[in-house]
């Protein structure tokens, strides 16, 4: 069969897609940048069942390089990290879009992953999960809603989340909303489902809540959490938080943007547990305890196995575009450039490369690296608190603290780091090793493109820490070996 996979760059669409080749389908990824799609994830027999085409969603016109003759989607998109406009009208506007082209089709069935949305005064991001619901019910194609509460699994939102409040915080003093209750469900049972209910008639124009076997209140689940990772925490709650209050409180401890602490604050007081039952005599499979799932998480992250975060999604100023600035300018711009010859074993140094930043940090001056992330996320940044998917890979697309990674090209032995951090400007850091039978040099480049007088005066500012840092960094990415170093961000992962 022929399925379309929308969202296939991200958390659960690229947990899905090896699921769906394995079971012998052709599936085709909507992508709105195809830079996004590593093909090095998979080898070729894999990608002969895959076809990526670049598309939008947001512009009905990009939509008519989709084949019609699919026979069933998945819709796995949504907007509420978006930094720019209403991201329930922009849900409900490539809602629509869709709806038009699959109307074109002859696809059977759409499968949505919505949220749970059950209470009546609903926050505004289940709203517009609801909203989008509706939208797609009006597709001559059937449709299978499958609506999640909290989706526990390495690298997920929620998970890291928990995790940052969890590690970070001995004592929380804790808003009114930690006693609202949850069903979580493990990731693994998440992409069971929607690959189970897949052209299965009886699933066709129904609604299926789908959660784990345990009802809890997030204050539990993060006393569940310290307990798996052995820690003791004590948790007060008070009335005396507002929904700015807490956003705010989640943006400064965790690893969230504000928008998107904004929109979970609002959704943690709707009660999220499952009424829409019957998924269970369609895709009979063994739910996975919270617990489990937790235990199964860090399973992952120890055999460095993430497949897919959710830091990985666009946030800042560059947006959906960001891959453009992979051509880094060479007019109008500050430039500090270095070389440092070497001896060491090249692949050595590419290791130590590819492990810049996360747990590890930025090898040298730790402090000043850390304040740089405290001043971003004091402005509304996104600060160093992210940290990167695995201590040792490095994906085209994807988060490094406050740098998104444009090129990880190993085999030409080039990063490309772009910044996500608050400029007035746009900024790139670039490593790469030249070699010849005679020397190895590592090039280690910082190009900031000024955004007029403040931008000017950004850089002369910060130069005189160019010159402390820089050569700092770039020698202990030679010479560094197992010699621990400070940690500059909280995330383990």
């Amino acid at each position: 069969m022929k399925i379309l996979l929308t969202g296939s760059t991200g958390y659960i669409g690229r947990r899905l897609l090896p699921v769906l080749v394995q079971n012998g389908h052709e599936v085709v990824c909507l992508v709105r940048d195809h830079r996004r799609f590593d093909i090095e994830d998979f080898d070729q027999e894999f990608l002969n069942k895959v076809k990526v085409i670049e598309a939008d969603l947001l512009d009905s016109f990009t939509l008519n390089r989709l084949p019609r003759d699919i026979d069933a989607a998945y819709y796995l998109v949504h907007s509420m990290s978006s930094a720019t406009g209403d991201f329930s009208d922009l849900e409900r506007k490539a809602a629509e879009n869709f709806v038009s082209y699959i109307d074109e089709t002859k696809c059977q069935q759409i499968i949505y992953l919505g949220g749970i949305c059950n209470d009546n005064d609903l926050s505004k991001h289940l709203t517009s999960r609801k909203q989008v619901e509706e939208t797609l019910r009006t597709s001559k194609a059937a449709l299978s809603v499958l609506r999640a509460a909290i989706i526990i699994g390495s690298g997920g939102a929620s998970f890291e989340v928990i995790r940052d409040l969890v590690e970070k915080l001995p004592v929380m003093i804790a808003p009114k909303w930690v006693e609202t209750r949850c069903q979580p469900i493990a990731i693994r049972n998440v992409i069971q489902y929607l690959d189970g209910v897949l052209l299965k008639k009886e699933a066709f124009n129904r609604v299926f809540d789908i959660g784990g076997p345990d009802i809890l209140t997030y204050k539990q689940m993060l006393l569940a959490f310290a307990n798996v990772r052995n820690l003791k925490r004590r948790i007060i709650t008070v009335p005396v938080f507002t929904p700015r209050l807490s956003s705010y409180w989640l943006y400064f401890v965790t690893s969230t943007s504000f928008r998107l602490a904004r929109n979970l604050v609002d959704s943690m007081h709707n009660e999220v547990t499952c009424l829409h039952e019957g998924i269970d005599d369609i895709v009979p499979i063994k739910k996975l305890s919270y617990r489990e799932a937790l235990e199964l998480a860090f399973q992952r992250i120890e055999q460095n196995e993430v497949v897919s975060s959710w830091i990985d999604a666009i946030q800042g100023p560059i947006q959906k575009d960001f891959m453009d600035f992979i051509q880094v300018p060479k007019y109008g711009c500050f430039t500090d450039k270095r070389y440092f010859e070497f001896e060491r074993n090249t692949e050595e140094v590419l290791d130590n490369i590819w492990g810049i930043g996360g747990e590890r940090g930025w090898y040298y001056a730790s402090w000043l690296w850390g304040l740089r992330g405290l001043m971003d996320r004091i402005v509304g940044g996104v600060g160093l608190r992210r940290g990167r998917r695995s201590p040792s890979d490095l994906k085209a697309g994807e988060a490094l603290d406050f740098w998104r990674v444009l090129l990880a090209d190993r085999k030409n032995k080039r990063l490309l780091l772009f910044a996500e951090m608050k400029l007035p400007g746009e900024a790139w850091l670039e490593f790469k090793i030249k070699e010849n039978p005679f020397r190895k040099v590592l090039m280690q480049k910082a190009t900031f493109r000024p955004l007029g007088i403040w931008g000017r005066l950004y850089w002369y500012l910060v130069y005189p820490m160019h010159i402390f840092i820089f050569p700092g960094m770039a020698k202990r990415l030679i010479n560094y070996r197992d010699t621990p170093l400070t940690v500059i961000t909280t995330n383990p992962a």
